[in-house]
């Protein structure tokens, strides 16, 4: 089990061994979590690397749409 000390502005550095184990980068988020008084879980935050992808398809879609009728369609 590694060890961490809790800076004067609450801040703790991750042990080397556990970043490599995990394989965590730099700006990725951690999600913070007490689970009583005396014990505390950090989470990886599972991000969707591509969201564009999931929210459109992955299929192309190869009809041309107008600006204008598109606005169209929006209203109605």
């Amino acid at each position: 089990m590694e060890k961490s000390k809790v800076t004067e502005k609450y801040q703790i550095t991750i042990p080397k061994k556990v970043r490599e184990k995990i394989g965590l980068k730099p700006g990725e988020i951690i999600i913070v979590e007490a689970k009583g008084r005396n014990e505390i879980r950090l989470k990886r935050f599972e991000g969707v690397k591509e969201p564009l992808k999931i929210l459109i398809g992955k299929r192309r879609f190869d009809k041309h749409i107008e600006v204008e009728e598109l606005e169209e369609r929006m209203e109605k």
